[in-house]
């Protein structure tokens, strides 16, 4: 798995562009930060995060949708339940995954950081295949954004303690940052 620094796409990621981005501002992406996400909540494999990413999810399919229907939101990447890997917005843009937040007291970490959402919820279990593909995106971000360091891999609910708490407690941090390890030893 590879990036393009020139245009910020994933080489083996399916491309579904979003909208919801706009430019960067100048400076260093130096920041991943790992979501969690299913729609509707608690069930897989639906396509409904790819459209509610590009604005097209139909409000009268699912009651949890009339509530999410008028958010303008994306993701750089999506990684489902079988590993694979959707990119929504280009890591040279401003996705808008992380809204109000702060790392290390800077402000506003979309203005600096990549967001993957991994298809899940805070309380299962994330598969085998997802943690293969995120240490692989992972690696390959690093690779481009060498200031994405270990200390900077985080959850959404680091960034925004008092309104998210994904990827919940079912992500294993143990799991990723040895594997991460592990990968960087082998290479």
């Amino acid at each position: 798995m590879q990036l393009d620094r020139s245009s910020g796409w994933c080489d083996v990621a399916r491309h579904c562009p979003s909208p919801n981005f706009n430019a960067r501002p100048a400076g260093e992406i130096s920041l991943l930060v790992i979501h969690n996400i299913s729609l509707p909540p608690g069930q897989f494999g639906t396509g409904k995060v790819q459209t509610f990413f590009q604005n097209q999810l139909d409000p009268n399919e699912h009651p949890y949708f009339a509530g999410i229907v008028s958010l303008q939101v994306s993701a750089h990447f999506l990684i489902e339940r079988d590993g694979a890997v959707t990119q929504f917005v280009s890591c040279n843009e401003r996705a808008w995954h992380a809204g109000v937040s702060s790392f290390e007291g800077r402000e506003n970490c979309n203005d600096f950081s990549v967001g993957i959402e991994l298809e899940g919820t805070d309380e299962l279990p994330f598969t085998d295949a997802q943690y293969d593909a995120l240490v692989a995106l992972t690696r390959a971000l690093q690779a481009t954004y060498p200031a994405i360091t270990p200390a900077r891999i985080c959850g959404h609910s680091d960034i925004a303690p008092t309104r998210k708490t994904d990827p919940g407690p079912a992500f294993d941090w143990k799991r990723l940052r040895s594997a991460l390890m592990d990968t960087k030893e082998a290479s």
